[in-house]
């Protein structure tokens, strides 16, 4: 087991109508004025962003509004919340949405603790905050688990790209969880969801690292859930139970509890990004779906013992000894078929990608031919090439 530092700050109020104590838990903070940001129709037509604002007005807080987040959140409208917030003397962003809402809102806190430095500068990793605003969430979509991770993800409209940064910065100081919130998730959202939330703890299963049987457990556990909540949530979208382990799941799966003692890169994320980031209109989960498959195809005979593991614990399939890379590929394929019973793609192609980007993919991914995305097997450009082939040709 690798050394490792876990660090969680995150208060999490989980449960049926805890949003209902928001203004409460903000008034703890002291704010001056708060940023409410959040996505488009669904919190306005739901009731919830009427529920937010009433609760701060019962504490007497203070606040302004900025809506307008969309998949894959936009620098440009971080940068206008930076100068809203500058200008409105805001100290504290309540962030009331799914992952990317809550992305944008941390971007917009350490934009404004940190003035005199370009938030986009942050978000390549040329600047590191330690200053932010006090912020907090409400979660409405189980997938991104950037309620309690220390991710941010922005994508710039401008250029194209889309870049992820970790630091202690982007911890929320609390997140309120309350499952019946997802309800309204539509069917696709929902199963972009289970694929995002497992793929952030698979691919740190699949990262370097021996003598890790406890996380593993866990690991496994979590992998094993998000399946079968999904499903369920799929099957009744009013599945209180199933709604609320998949939002749990979420938080679990990103917070660093599953990869403890373990490398950490999440290579597929990396691969995504650049997907999305050109296309904008593919939903995170899905390309993640597309490409996942075979990526594993391309590296899983880099440590066979390890995706030997997995294909056990994680998929339940009796182990070939002599044989055992027809185990792992029998999982590949297994989890392919879970993909598309769930309506996510399994290849490039359906996500409207062209052959003609995927040299362009890989040279943004491995920033111009100067990095390798680490595990068992690291991936140069060349190699991150072929997968991304392998993806559209699946």
């Amino acid at each position: 087991m690798k050394n490792f530092i876990y660090e969680t700050p995150t208060k999490v109020y989980f449960g049926k109508d805890e949003e209902l104590k928001v203004g409460k838990i903000i008034r703890e903070f002291n704010p001056k004025k708060v940023l409410i940001h959040y996505g488009g129709k669904s919190a306005k037509a739901s009731g919830l962003l009427d529920k937010v604002k009433k609760c701060l007005e019962e504490e007497n807080i203070a606040y302004v509004e900025l809506g307008g987040v969309v998949a894959n959140p936009q620098l440009s409208l971080v940068r206008k919340g930076i100068e809203f917030c500058q200008n409105e003397g805001v100290d504290f962003v309540l962030a009331v949405g799914g992952g990317s809402v809550l992305d944008s809102s941390k971007a917009i806190a350490n934009g404004v603790a940190n003035p005199d430095i370009d938030v986009w500068d942050i978000c390549l990793g040329k600047f590191t905050p330690v200053k932010t605003l006090k912020k907090g969430a409400v979660l409405t979509l189980s997938a991104a688990g950037s309620e309690m991770s220390n991710s941010c993800v922005i994508s710039n409209e401008e250029t194209g790209e889309k870049r992820g940064y970790g630091c202690s910065a982007n911890r929320m100081d609390f997140a309120i969880m309350n499952p019946e919130l997802t309800y309204t998730v539509s069917p696709y959202q929902t199963a972009c969801g289970a694929v995002d939330i497992a793929m952030h703890t698979i691919e740190r299963y699949l990262c370097t690292g021996e003598d890790t049987y406890l996380t593993d457990a866990i690991a496994e556990a979590v992998i094993k859930s998000v399946i079968k909540a999904g499903n369920d949530c799929l099957a009744n979208p009013e599945d209180y139970e199933a709604r609320a382990n998949m939002m749990w799941a979420s938080s679990l799966a990103h917070n660093g509890l599953t990869g403890c003692g373990r490398d950490f890169m999440l290579v597929v994320h990396q691969m995504e990004h650049e997907v999305s980031g050109m296309y904008p209109e593919v939903a995170h989960g899905a390309g993640l779906a597309a490409l996942w498959c075979s990526w594993a195809r391309y590296v899983y005979t880099a440590n066979i013992p390890r995706w030997t593991q997995y294909a056990h614990n994680v998929w339940n399939i009796d182990i070939d000894f002599e044989h055992p890379e027809k185990t792992i590929e029998k999982a590949i394929n297994m989890q392919e078929e879970y993909y598309a019973s769930i309506g996510m793609p399994t290849n490039l192609k359906q996500l409207g990608v062209t052959e003609d980007s995927l040299e362009k993919l890989a040279l943004d991914c491995s920033r111009n031919k100067t990095r390798s995305l680490i595990g068992y097997k690291p991936l140069a450009y060349e190699d991150i090439l072929e997968v991304y082939k392998m993806a559209y040709n699946a």
